[in-house]
């Protein structure tokens, strides 16, 4: 694997920090994520923020196909130069916003009708975003082996009760099983960022254990929950602009058995849906 800094001179380009650009440069840790993701021969991968290549050629020397998706022009032209002196024919380089792509319709033409997976080294920036979107797109993914900030990522794992448990830990937790499967020294990038990073795998569930009758209602609930973090669930709930009066809101919570004076992060994913179906019924 020939050094980012290396290849990145060679074209004359500049990492964007507008982009959140850091490219991986350990083997290593492409390594663990491949041998770790539970992949096989037969399975199409949408990678998020393909870069160099660091993950992507070792990705295709794996699966059936890699949908590559890199937004920035330069870096995808060098991607490419990479895949052909790597002999590797089996990746579709995507000039896109990975926020701005349907799922549906970029896997149509190399996997229709059956789910893919989603690999990515997510920009900091944009991390939070990407999730949300792919927890939208679920029915057409099988599972999400992505690299977060160390501290999204404990978010991401926290349990109810703890102080770092909030809306995204609610969000993945509902939809999905997720556990870590490695760590990543900062030191593994180039230009290094001032973070470490955590890789967990997000494996979808359809339906959910604990279904919302009205998901967007879900989200809407859950959001206005932790909003306001340290009032009270009942405060926070009528506060809120979701046009719920304190009399709509102590109903659902007593019908519910959740204590009003209770916070939103005591409560288990169960416990929110529970909560939103009868506030968005």
């Amino acid at each position: 694997m020939t050094s980012p800094s290396s290849l990145l001179k060679a074209w004359q380009i500049l990492p964007r920090k507008s982009m959140g650009q850091h490219f991986l440069k350990d083997p290593n840790v492409a390594s663990m994520i491949v041998g770790q993701g539970d992949l096989n021969g037969s399975d199409v991968i949408v990678e998020i923020g393909a870069g160099l290549g660091a993950l992507t050629i070792p990705l295709a020397r794996k699966v059936r196909h890699v949908l590559a998706i890199e937004p920035d022009g330069k870096i995808a032209a060098l991607l490419g130069n990479e895949l052909l002196a790597t002999a590797v024919s089996n990746v579709t380089i995507i000039e896109e916003d990975i926020l701005r792509c349907n799922m549906r319709a970029l896997t149509d033409a190399v996997a229709p009708d059956r789910p893919v997976k989603v690999v990515g080294n997510l920009p900091y920036h944009i991390s939070s975003q990407v999730l949300i979107y792919l927890i939208s797109s679920r029915r057409n993914i099988d599972c999400a082996i992505l690299m977060f900030q160390r501290e999204l990522a404990e978010r991401l794992l926290a349990k109810p009760g703890t102080k770092v448990y909030g809306r995204l830990s609610v969000l993945v937790q509902y939809c999905g099983k997720i556990h870590a499967i490695g760590q990543v020294p900062a030191s593994s990038f180039y230009p290094r960022p001032q973070v470490d990073s955590t890789v967990v795998r997000i494996v979808f569930v359809d339906p959910p254990p604990f279904p919302a009758l009205d998901e967007g209602g879900f989200v809407q609930v859950v959001r206005a929950a932790f909003a306001k973090r340290r009032k009270t669930l009942k405060n926070a709930l009528v506060r809120s602009n979701l046009g719920f009066d304190e009399g709509q809101v102590l109903g659902a919570l007593r019908a519910t058995g959740i204590d009003p004076a209770r916070r939103a992060e005591t409560l288990s994913v169960r416990d929110f849906v529970a909560l939103a179906n009868l506030l968005t019924d």
